[in-house]
């Protein structure tokens, strides 16, 4: 009989606990619910379809029905917010202060490469494998094949170190179909992943760290918080570096739970850290990890010189900051649906403010209102249709701004700004909205409106 996994809780206080014997304190009702899960096996059981897909297929975002199971299409809001988040993705690791060199590359490799197999070997039995002219191939999971193939050619010094390798990769794991679930689990996804190569175990702590706090920040941008799950291969890698460990249980603010691995396996990471919302429905849900690799270095001849003239292996940094592409999507979704108004962030939203006139006579008024709003994001309804309707259908879009056109505005000027996040309405001049809206999407991405600026211009989307 294969020998188990072993849970211990790491507390605030550095001890560490049976799990039957911590108590949790206030504050830790979603880290319980994280261990129940992934140390006892306990797990709401839910039901129906959640809330959250609805939303997500209003943005165009499913299910591609004509496809196998677990692949999703993106209609036009939902390849603008795709494409919005994957550039975001890249800003995120850059943010780190160190060269980010950006690789593209194809998903399908060969089994018969050893580094390949052996690698793929590790994963388990979610590959996707075929067979193509008496060849054996694999897809990959994530952008390590790539990444690691292009980087065993380099001549790389000491010097260079620590430096990230990115891929937004389009990534494919055989995900049994009971689980497949829209966003989170899907077969085919695109993984934002990014590698650190550092020149010792010492270094790549020290960045561990840094990506540890910036995954954290990322969440808290939400309004979110993770529960965590330290996944460990030997309890010396603990025992040794408890002093590492408890900064980034300081980062946390609560503690984290420790899962060690059965010994005699030929593991390739030390550490692997899965960081977890609890969603909606009261279930754990991995968007961020990172992990310390120490062997695929090696496995796939990736050197560099070291400052006594000596060829070494770096020790690998695997991350994906934000999640996949999919699952900070899950992410903006259900947080979104905690809130008292549902809406994207600002920088996300394919409209971020909608003109409504009054009727048809303020049609022109609003298109030259639009220009003025130049650099942000700008939609007119000018269907013939009662305000009270285009305000309502506004709303069911999440656009963040709803500014009503009327006579009163055209002569004053001013704009009346309805915010969807607190349904509060200010009287604003054009460039307060500017100022508005680039105050609060500083540091995100942007680009142009996705569609025609009229909305009578447009298909009537559905799916």
């Amino acid at each position: 009989m294969d020998a188990k996994k072993e849970f211990k809780i790491l507390g605030t206080d550095g001890k560490v606990y049976d799990l039957e014997k911590y108590k949790y304190k206030k504050g830790e009702e979603d880290f319980k619910i994280m261990v129940e899960k992934e140390a006892l096996g306990k797990e709401n059981p839910g039901g129906g379809e959640p809330e959250y897909m609805k939303h997500c297929k209003r943005f165009g975002i499913d299910w591609e029905d004509m496809s196998d199971a677990g692949h999703m299409h993106y209609g036009p809001a939902g390849a603008f917010i795709f494409d919005m988040i994957a550039k975001y993705s890249k800003i995120v690791p850059e943010s780190l202060g160190i060269p980010i060199y950006e690789m593209k590359g194809t998903p399908l490799f060969k089994l018969s490469e050893p580094a390949i197999a052996e690698h793929a070997k590790l994963f388990g039995d979610r590959l996707y494998q075929f067979e193509l002219e008496d060849r054996e191939f694999v897809l990959r999971y994530a952008a390590c094949f790539q990444q690691f193939s292009i980087m065993k050619n380099w001549i790389i010094s000491y010097k260079n170190l620590p430096y990230g390798a990115f891929e937004v990769a389009d990534s494919w794991r055989l995900e049994q179909t009971g689980e497949l679930l829209l966003c989170f689990r899907t077969r085919r996804f695109y993984m934002p992943d990014c590698h650190v190569l550092c020149k010792d175990l010492e270094q790549a702590k020290e960045w561990t760290l840094k990506v540890h706090d910036r995954i954290y920040a990322e969440n808290e941008k939400l309004g979110r918080d993770y529960a965590s799950l330290y996944n460990m291969t030997s309890k010396e890698f603990f025992e040794k570096n408890k002093e590492f460990l408890m900064k980034m249980v300081e980062r946390e603010h609560k503690s984290v739970l420790l899962c060690f691995y059965p010994p005699g396996k030929n593991y390739y990471w030390l550490l692997n850290v899965e960081y977890m919302i609890i969603d909606r429905m009261k279930r754990p849900r991995e968007i961020g990890t990172v992990q310390i690799d120490v062997g695929n270095a090696e496995r796939f001849n990736i050197k560099f010189t070291d400052a006594d003239n000596t060829q070494k292996h770096p020790v690998i940094l695997h991350t994906a900051m934000i999640g996949s592409i999919e699952r900070y999507l899950y992410n903006l979704f259900d947080t979104a649906l905690t809130q008292k108004n549902p809406a994207l962030p600002l920088w996300l939203s394919p409209a971020q403010v909608r003109l409504c006139p009054v009727n048809d006579s303020m049609i022109s008024y609003c298109e030259e209102t639009a220009k003025k709003l130049h650099g942000i994001r700008v939609d007119i309804d000018d269907r013939n249709e009662k305000i009270q309707k285009k305000i309502r259908d506004a709303e069911q879009d999440w656009v963040p701004l709803i500014i009503v056109i009327g006579e009163k505005e055209k002569e004053s000027g001013l704009l009346a700004v309805r915010y969807r996040e607190s349904g509060a309405v200010e009287n604003k001049k054009p460039e307060d909205v500017i100022k508005y809206v680039r105050d609060r999407t500083a540091g995100y991405p942007f680009e142009k409106l996705p569609f025609p600026i009229l909305l009578t211009k447009r298909p009537i989307f559905h799916g």
